[in-house]
């Protein structure tokens, strides 16, 4: 007997949701927004410019208020907007890092016999408490099997080397791993774009760290990830002198983040080199505007919202500390709007 064929979504079907989002554009933090906050007379009136966002007016402003802000803010788009969207993995893509976020705080909290309820958040795939309790009873049978096992695994590694930046990596690694599945299992060719160029990011800024450290191809090897546009070998064979960063990138989205990138491996700024791997991202997601309709302009407001919140958090707690104006703007990423 012959199953079901299950319809394919076409362009036409995010007609109505690709017009909402495009709405909703307008409310979203641009660059004259975050000018205004970064020259408003206080942190309370910077945060009331975020009414215009959507975000809840603050009674009061401090560092945990505007996080808990965001959080609220985060969880009501990702529940909105799950529900709205007619592949569900398109959503799981900018949820499943938050599963390994609970993760990794769970296991340091382990370690140290702390409490990490405080840092755990609620915007992934799996609830924090199912995830606290799977911890508690260390049974992973209610997780999905890739993150059960990548915890199981990292939680022995921790216990043997004391070192979370080896388990973190392990959990890095399972985390990509997610995120291709779930890409590639919508079909969307844009969406696997945004996804490749995040490997394609993360394994150069890990090649700069690991040249920055004097480390050799053997260790550059172990630490990089698979799944981008980027040769892993080429990559690696740089802590051996061999080749550049230059020219491993001098065609495609990247160029600008690898020349910075040399510079910092010659002890130059890393600050630069991170922003120009983030705005490579915005660059990216900027296609969308091309788009009238299809699955483009969802991908593309999710990723922004999430860097807008980032741009939020990187304001307020700048002004909250007293930071000059210039060095919280230095650290600010281009906006999508």
């Amino acid at each position: 007997m012959t199953g079901k064929k299950t319809k394919k979504i076409k362009d036409t079907d995010y007609l109505f949701l690709s017009a909402r989002l495009r709405a909703l554009e307008a409310t979203m933090l641009t660059s004259a927004r975050m000018d205004r906050m970064l020259d408003a007379p206080s942190a309370e009136d910077a945060a009331k410019i975020l009414t215009e966002c959507g975000y809840a007016e603050l009674a009061r402003v401090d560092v945990d208020t505007v996080n808990e802000m965001l959080a609220k803010a985060r969880d009501e788009l990702m529940n909105e907007l799950g529900e709205a969207a007619l592949d569900r993995n398109m959503v799981d893509v900018f949820k499943v890092k938050y599963d390994y976020h609970n993760a990794k705080v769970l296991l340091k909290s382990q370690l140290k016999g702390e409490d990490a309820s405080r840092l755990m958040v609620e915007t992934g795939r799996i609830p924090a408490q199912t995830m606290a309790d799977a911890f508690a009873a260390a049974d992973w049978s209610a997780l999905p099997e890739r993150l059960g096992k990548a915890i199981a695994e990292a939680q022995e590694l921790l216990g043997s080397t004391k070192d979370p930046q080896q388990s973190d990596m392990l959990l890095d690694k399972a985390y990509f791993e997610d995120l291709l599945e779930l890409a590639q299992s919508t079909g969307s060719d844009f969406l696997m774009g945004y996804v490749r160029l995040q490997l394609d990011i993360a394994n150069l800024r890990t090649t700069v760290r690991v040249l920055r450290m004097g480390k050799d191809s053997g260790y550059l090897r172990r630490v990089l990830f698979a799944g981008g546009e980027v040769d892993l070998d080429a990559l690696s064979a740089l802590a051996d002198g061999a080749g550049s960063l230059e020219d491993l990138y001098a065609f495609g989205p990247l160029t600008e983040a690898a020349a910075l990138g040399a510079k910092a491996v010659q002890g130059g700024s890393l600050t630069g080199f991170e922003k120009a791997c983030d705005n490579a991202l915005v660059a990216y997601l900027a296609l969308a505007h091309r788009v009238p309709f299809g699955e483009q302009p969802l991908i593309a407001y999710l990723a922004a919202r999430d860097n807008e919140q980032t741009a939020i958090r990187i304001i307020l707690t700048g002004r909250l500390a007293g930071l000059p104006t210039d060095v919280i703007r230095e650290r600010l990423r281009d906006c999508y709007v």
